[in-house]
């Protein structure tokens, strides 16, 4: 399948004795893809960590810093939210951006979830959802359901009965990251797009999922890759929209064709001490990790296209490292979007 929208995904580090420039160089960064001709640029969501807290702030003012790039979350977890105030943010943002608002979202309690309820959920911690249904409520708070039983005029005020401002286009690109075949089904049903990323649950697809050795019916434990297009034919068998379904496929992706020796040896450095836990499944959870991929854009786009995975998506949002240095993005970023993009059949573009 031919690549059709190019993205990247950032973390947004910062210090947290001096904030400020990270969350500029985030900001940067994302102006440079669109420079460079990306059609997304996305950001992750960390939780009392020093990396970015409030991805739809930090959106809303890329927002006024770009004018076509789209703008993705990858991605919010929900057991941090209220859906109803999420969904009057992530609509006020789509407004001020123009329509350029891709809001990706998760499940699951939050993490150290017992570290942090007392200050989350002080009277309500036992009793929180933290599973699908949460996604449900904020899906049709986004796509105009009812969230109030008043809707008029009380003394010189109006009150509307559904989430304001209204942004028709939003409940279609609304994103659900998932990483088991459960989420990739619920997510398809619920007309969602799915964003699959470099961690996958180790677990075997069922045979109607595809042949055997490729994404199911052996009986035996699949690799990354095999488990991944499980998951993407497993979403889309369930969608309305079937094989139109969007999926954007997210890898950690490091071209060197344009870095200095340096960068290169930092580089592969960084993937040899992250390769061992791509050998087996890790944790409780089984957790599945995909190689990252360090060479040149051609050897890059080879590896890729032997990827079944890769081979079933026309989007994609290339993960950036979570280390790096500004100076390193840049490099990262321009030879993805002149070298490896146009190697993998999609032109070299510019903003």
């Amino acid at each position: 399948m031919k690549l059709r929208k190019l993205g990247f995904l950032a973390i947004g580090l910062f210090d947290g004795a001096d904030p400020g420039p990270g969350h500029e160089s985030t900001l940067k960064i994302i102006e440079l893809g669109e420079r460079l001709g990306f059609d997304s640029a996305w950001v992750r969501h960390r939780h009392l960590q020093y990396g970015i807290s409030s991805p739809v702030a930090l959106l809303a003012a890329a927002s006024q810093r770009t004018s076509r790039i789209e703008l993705g979350t990858a991605v919010i977890p929900l057991g941090w939210e209220n859906p109803l105030r999420l969904a009057e943010d992530l609509a006020t943002v789509d407004i001020l951006s123009g329509g350029r608002l891709n809001p990706g979202v998760s499940v699951g309690p939050p993490m150290n979830y017992d570290h942090v309820k007392d200050a989350l959920y002080p009277d309500t911690a036992e009793a929180e959802d933290f599973g699908h249904p949460r996604v449900r409520r904020l899906l049709d708070f986004v796509r105009g359901e009812r969230a109030s039983g008043f809707s008029g005029v009380q003394g010189f005020e109006s009150f509307s009965d559904r989430v304001q401002p209204h942004s028709p286009g939003l409940g279609a690109r609304m994103w659900y990251g998932g990483g088991s075949l459960r989420s990739a089904r619920w997510a398809g049903e619920n007309a969602m797009n799915f964003l699959t990323s470099s961690v996958v649950k180790a677990e075997e697809a069922p045979e109607e999922m595809g042949e055997a050795g490729e994404a199911g019916g052996t009986g035996e434990p699949l690799d990354f890759a095999a488990i991944q297009l499980s998951h993407i034919r497993a979403f889309r068998a369930h969608h309305p929209e079937g094989e139109r379904a969007r999926v954007s496929q997210g890898l950690v992706v490091i071209p060197t064709d344009s870095a200095s020796p340096s960068q290169r040896a930092k580089y592969e450095e960084y993937a040899r001490t992250r390769l061992p836990r791509t050998a087996a499944p890790q944790g409780p959870a089984r957790l599945m990790f995909a190689p990252d991929l360090v060479g040149t854009s051609e050897e890059i786009a080879e590896r890729l296209r032997a990827h079944v995975a890769f081979r079933e998506v026309d989007e994609v949002a290339f993960a950036l490292p979570f280390t790096f240095g500004h100076d390193d993005y840049v490099q990262i970023l321009t030879d993805i979007a002149t070298r490896l993009g146009p190697a993998l059949g999609r032109p070299a573009t510019t903003g």
